[in-house]
């Protein structure tokens, strides 16, 4: 039999898969996180028919007659470029932009994934289309470990927020240099405190011009009066004086304790004494807050989830986990855009997005498939005479051997 026609028959089977591979590719033109594949040729061993042979003083040397026994494929390689991003605006939907990938577990199974939309389940974990839980750190605390095992990520919608009773406050702005030492230089300005139950307490702090300039040593005093309603005694009182540039001297911290909460600390070395207008008004540095239900989130760009609660604050919740590869090529294919760990790929090194080489997450958009169409179409043209060249081969091949069996007519 003509070796031809075995040549043209692996020829065939060897576009055949690369048909296969271009045709998975255009169908999963759309499909979110998918990267596509391609095939690559290598022929197979060669027929020797004469060695070569080396130069000697009399004679040249001649080179071996070999002939080929066809083709096969040595490999599908698959890549792992980054895919065009389409925002899609659900609180859900990540995109990695650069290396890495999600991690989920099925049936206690570990799985990879480019592809990520995800849902929320009855338990309230995120979840692919097919069930796999997305794994992360969830937070104690607000701290996020990143160092401790990865477990199943979740978003626990109407988690309360103890409240805390606060310890610290502050105010900050001008009190006129040019006000008189009487009632008339009065400022007020309120803080919120909250106590240990999460009640909040307006203080009202009153500032007042007792003393005028007395060089060199200062320029003015200031007694400061705080009251939790107007008809209460005060819970607290303290003096500030300013040097010569307007600056506190002293008295810039003052502690009170109101009724049924703890010792607070008002921080009032923010205050100046210049000859502007005097306004006064509270720093955003007090510790304590009300008691909050968990109502939205938002991811950042390290994969942190942070929760927005009821009581305006927003705390770290979780953090997304990210596993990159030293060869992702030799992950296999799992199915349901997924990859598991293979003998090439290399063991999975699982951090945050931004650590390892891992890129950084986008929430609210999604990575689509990598194929290019016009690439995808040239193969596919390629592929086809390819095919069709290595028919004609073997139909060239059997005429030759019709020709030879005529022979014996």
């Amino acid at each position: 039999m003509l070796r031809s026609m075995f040549s043209a028959i692996s020829g065939l089977k060897a576009h055949q898969t690369k048909l296969d591979t271009v045709g998975n590719n255009i169908a999963n033109v759309n499909t979110v996180g998918f990267k596509s594949s391609q095939t690559v040729f290598q022929d197979t061993l060669s027929q020797v028919l004469s060695n070569g042979s080396a130069p000697t003083e009399d004679n040249g040397g001649t080179n071996p007659a070999q002939v080929g026994l066809g083709v096969k494929v040595a490999g599908i390689t698959t890549n792992f470029s980054q895919g065009s991003t389409q925002s899609t605006g659900r609180s859900t939907d990540f995109m990695i932009g650069g290396d890495g990938f999600f991690v989920t577990q099925s049936g206690g199974a570990q799985t990879y994934t480019r592809a990520g939309s995800f849902d929320f389940d009855g338990q309230g974990r995120l979840v692919t289309s097919d069930g796999s839980i997305l794994q992360g750190w969830m937070a104690e605390d607000g701290k996020v470990d990143t160092n401790g095992a990865i477990g199943a990520l979740s978003v626990p919608y109407g988690q309360v927020m103890p409240p805390k009773a606060s310890t610290k406050g502050g105010f900050t702005g001008n009190l006129s240099s040019g006000a008189a030492a009487d009632a008339t230089s009065a400022v007020e300005s309120q803080i919120t405190m909250f106590d240990a139950l999460g009640n909040a307490h307006q203080i009202t702090a009153t500032f007042t011009r007792t003393a005028a300039a007395a060089p060199p040593a200062t320029s003015g005093e200031w007694s400061v009066t705080l009251k939790e309603g107007a008809t209460t005694p005060p819970v607290g009182t303290g003096t500030i004086t300013f040097d010569a540039a307007g600056k506190v001297l002293t008295g810039g911290e003052l502690k009170f304790t109101p009724a049924d909460q703890s010792e607070i600390t008002l921080d009032l070395s923010g205050i100046t004494q210049f000859g502007a207008a005097s306004s006064m008004k509270p720093t955003n540095d007090g510790d304590g807050y009300a008691m909050g239900t968990l109502q939205s989130f938002s991811l950042s760009e390290d994969g942190t989830v942070v929760g927005v609660y009821s009581n305006s604050l927003r705390q770290d919740i979780g953090k997304l986990a990210l596993a990159t590869f030293s060869n992702p090529g030799g992950l296999e294919k799992a199915g349901n855009s997924s990859y598991r760990v293979g003998n090439n790929s290399g063991a999975a090194v699982i951090g945050p997005a931004g650590a390892n080489g891992a890129g950084k997450l986008s929430a609210g958009a999604l990575e689509m498939s990598n194929v290019d169409l016009a690439s995808e179409f040239t193969d596919l043209i390629i592929a086809q005479r390819g095919f069709q060249a290595n028919s004609r081969v073997i139909t060239t091949s059997d005429e030759v051997l019709q020709s030879l069996v005529q022979l014996g007519r």
